[in-house]
């Protein structure tokens, strides 16, 4: 029997999201069949893709023992969230290098990827897209022309972030 997967705060549901699977590998940390592993980026001198599992990951063993980043910070933020996002979270894999978004001093919870359809659900989402495109110098046809092809199973895609101190809806895009 598969014991329930630990909690993760700044990914709250990596299965939904598809880097933790089902699986019957033996993980490269702790050696045991567990019943999951995470399937998503590791940044690590060995490949260990698909070869750990989502409790070495928590636990930040598995980082440890590999010296193993799962995703990457562009911002400030202190150093123990700065761990607890790198070492002890499960990443996501985007078209390009992906990011993680910061917030009120601290980590986004990573939601997923997001079609237009999503992030017109969540207009601070959109919005928070729509600026990010205009200060990278594109035209507002461009801008509005982009957000109408985001795709959540495609390219361009938005990546969904929530701010886990003020609950503000965050995204940012993305494509090959």
């Amino acid at each position: 029997m598969t014991q329930p997967l630990p909690s993760f705060p700044y990914h709250p549901d990596p299965v939904a999201t598809g880097v933790v699977v089902p699986s019957r590998t033996a993980c490269r940390s702790c050696g045991r069949v567990r019943g999951y592993v995470y399937t998503g980026p590791v940044y690590a001198e060995d490949d260990l893709r698909g070869r750990l599992c989502p409790w070495c990951i928590a636990d930040g063993s598995a980082a440890g023992r590999f010296e193993a980043l799962f995703t990457d910070v562009l911002d400030d933020v202190p150093l123990d969230r700065l761990h607890a996002i790198t070492r002890r979270t499960p990443g996501f894999a985007g078209w390009q290098q992906e990011r993680w978004l910061i917030h009120c001093g601290d980590g986004a919870a990573f939601l997923g990827r997001a079609g237009a359809a999503e992030l017109r659900q969540r207009p601070q989402a959109w919005e928070a897209v729509r600026a990010e495109l205009g200060r990278g110098g594109w035209s507002a046809e461009q801008v509005e022309q982009h957000l109408g092809a985001l795709s959540k199973d495609g390219q361009p895609t938005a990546y969904l972030f929530r701010c886990r101190v003020c609950d503000r809806w965050l995204a940012y895009t993305d494509a090959a």
